[in-house]
């Protein structure tokens, strides 16, 4: 539910996790509509190109490579990871930018 780019600390995931913009059938819907109207079996081919594009796309592994997550982790893991974290971030302190000018009325 975050991201490095919207300044998320610890991005993590589990190995069945679902990481894309668009789920696998709206995005086969979008992508390959021209070939499963043309196949004699839509709804197999759908199926097949939806299978295709979760195993490559929307696993948490790619996203790992990227850096867009720092760990893939069982569930079974979770607790302690989030106390470590929690103890990890406990000190942290961030300067925002002091404000330029203030609300001026319209």
């Amino acid at each position: 539910m975050s991201w490095k780019h919207i300044r998320g600390d610890l991005n993590c995931a589990w190995p069945g996790a679902q990481i894309a913009v668009m789920g696998p059938q709206g995005a086969v819907e979008v992508l390959y509509r021209r070939e499963i109207a043309a196949s004699k079996d839509p709804d197999k081919t759908r199926q097949e190109l939806a299978e295709e594009y979760r195993k490559k796309y929307c696993n948490p592994y790619l996203a790992a490579q990227c850096g867009y997550i720092d760990e893939v982790f069982e569930a079974v893991e979770t607790r302690p990871k989030l106390i470590r974290a929690f103890r990890f971030l406990k000190q942290k302190h961030v300067d925002s930018p002091s404000k330029k000018h203030g609300n001026i009325p319209l």
